[in-house]
């Protein structure tokens, strides 16, 4: 099943209210449970999860359409060294522009790297033994006079050890045979004596000298197949330095990125615990900044055993989780994560199971779909693999009778599985002594979206005085606290 929206309308609208006493009108919208089932998943084909993932990759300023380009059709890291490794390196990175002192260095990396271009095509004729015409000569020239450039910047700044760039200063003879290192090209008179004799006849002639003008050409000619000939050998070298370039420009954004949000370096748990210390969602706490609103961090822990996480509707349940499927995303591509410190696991398989916008007609019902997207996390916790599953209100569509047995024995029968598995639901349902956590709540008029934990199984009974803070009719809230007493 597709994911179609960065965002779903609870995210956007109701948001708000999440972490900032808010009233927003929400639109009655059809809602699905959408799955995202990640395995050598690209990058480019999670922007649209709803966890938000897109807002972090547009907030992302990288200065070359062929490093973003890359970015997208990257993968994700399932090996533990390859993460610990990339981290690493981008430390390095953010030491650099943490500092203040860097700035204009760093301006100046950023203006070099606008010139980097995808010239995949070019390096490719090459290797394949085509001549290459002016413009592709071009190409390979600006690509190694920018290498050098850049490779410059990074030993001033001391990253020349951790980032290695290529030389490419023979590349730059055979195509700057007069030294002047500008990035422009055509075929130079210093290729060729005859060349430039007859440049310069045609020039003293008042008319067209056909023979002279055809002669040129063919000079031109055999100096760009030579040309090719002498570059062919670098082929991979340039395929090579094109790609650690643009692992540059990724680098410096992400580092950027991390002090720009005031996102950390996590760490990767060697005790089968995910741990994290003031997590947001960055989308979320960006919107309630514009409107001048506090934004509250919890903190939450889980191991490789069911956790619940309870409240009423609007208690901030859904982005909670959200934010811990965007910061595992984040993690296996390679990026800061949104919280004070984090300590999380790798895993071999995600699942993300949401509410999402959807069309009536799919064929399914939102039940039946719902049905089937866990029945395949239920599936897959049957191999010999780390899964991470999020699933947000399951079985909300059914009666609560029905809805309540399918939570509570989905726990049951997950629990005896090694997999990381948080659920969030509004139910009352037996927790057969897995943790449970619930939204703290309304505190002195106020909503607390502190995670703390219970024993009680049992949602508070806040809807009605949630709905009060909103500024609903007070004569139909006052009518439904009267039908509660009495049915009490």
């Amino acid at each position: 099943m597709r994911l179609q929206s960065a965002v779903d309308y609870k995210l956007c609208l109701g948001l708000a209210y999440y972490l900032g006493n808010t009233h927003h009108a929400v639109s009655q919208k059809f809602l699905k449970f959408a799955i995202h089932k990640i395995k050598k998943m690209q990058l480019r084909k999670l922007l649209d999860s709803p966890c938000g993932l897109r807002f972090m990759i547009d907030n992302l300023c990288t200065h070359s359409s062929y490093s973003r380009k890359l970015l997208l059709e990257s993968t994700m890291m399932y090996d533990k060294n390859s993460i610990e490794k990339s981290y690493s390196v981008l430390k390095e990175f953010y030491h650099i522009v943490e500092n203040d002192e860097n700035k204009n260095i760093i301006q100046t990396l950023q203006f070099k790297l606008c010139n980097l271009k995808d010239i995949n095509n070019t390096i490719s004729r090459l290797a394949s033994s085509a001549v290459i015409d002016d413009i592709e000569l071009f190409e390979v020239k600006n690509l190694a006079l920018l290498s050098a450039d850049v490779k410059n910047i990074l030993e001033k700044i001391s990253l020349d050890k951790i980032i290695e760039i290529p030389d490419l200063e023979d590349v730059v003879k055979i195509l700057d045979p007069d030294g002047l290192r500008i990035a422009t090209f055509y075929i130079y008179d210093s290729y060729s004596e005859e060349l430039a004799l007859l440049r310069k006849e045609l020039k003293s002639k008042d008319f067209y000298q056909e023979d002279i003008y055809n002669r040129v050409s063919e000079i031109e000619d055999e100096i760009r197949a030579k040309l090719s000939e002498e570059l062919k050998p670098f082929a991979s070298l340039l395929c090579k330095t094109l790609n650690v370039l643009a692992d540059v420009d990724l680098n410096l954004a992400k580092a950027l990125q991390i002090k720009e949000m005031r996102l950390c370096f996590p760490t990767l748990s060697s005790d089968k615990v995910a741990s994290y210390k003031g997590i947001f969602h960055p989308e979320v706490k960006h919107i309630l900044e514009k409107e001048k609103r506090e934004y509250q961090k919890v903190d939450i822990t889980f191991g490789l055993k069911p956790i619940i996480i309870m409240g009423a509707n609007m208690g901030g349940k859904t982005i909670v989780l959200k934010t811990l499927a965007m910061c595992q995303y984040l993690l296996q591509f390679g990026f800061g994560i949104p919280a004070t410190a984090a300590d999380m696991m790798v895993y071999d398989e995600i699942f993300c199971l949401t509410t999402d916008d959807q069309s009536i007609n799919k064929g399914l019902s939102s039940f039946a779909a719902e049905m089937k997207n866990i029945d395949a996390v239920i599936k897959a916790s049957q191999h010999d693999k780390k899964i991470l599953a999020l699933i947000d209100e399951p079985a909300r569509t059914t009666n609560p009778t029905e809805g309540t047995a399918l939570v509570s024995s989905l726990v049951r029968l997950l629990q005896e599985k090694e997999m990381s598995l948080v659920i969030v639901t509004h139910y009352n349902i037996k927790t057969y002594n897995n943790k449970c956590l619930r939204v703290k709540g309304l505190v002195d008029g106020k909503m607390n979206y502190e995670l703390i934990e219970t024993h009680e199984g049992e949602v508070p009974h806040e809807a009605l005085n949630i709905a009060e803070s909103l500024g609903i009719d007070p004569q139909w809230i006052q009518m439904a606290k009267e039908t509660v007493i009495e049915n009490q």
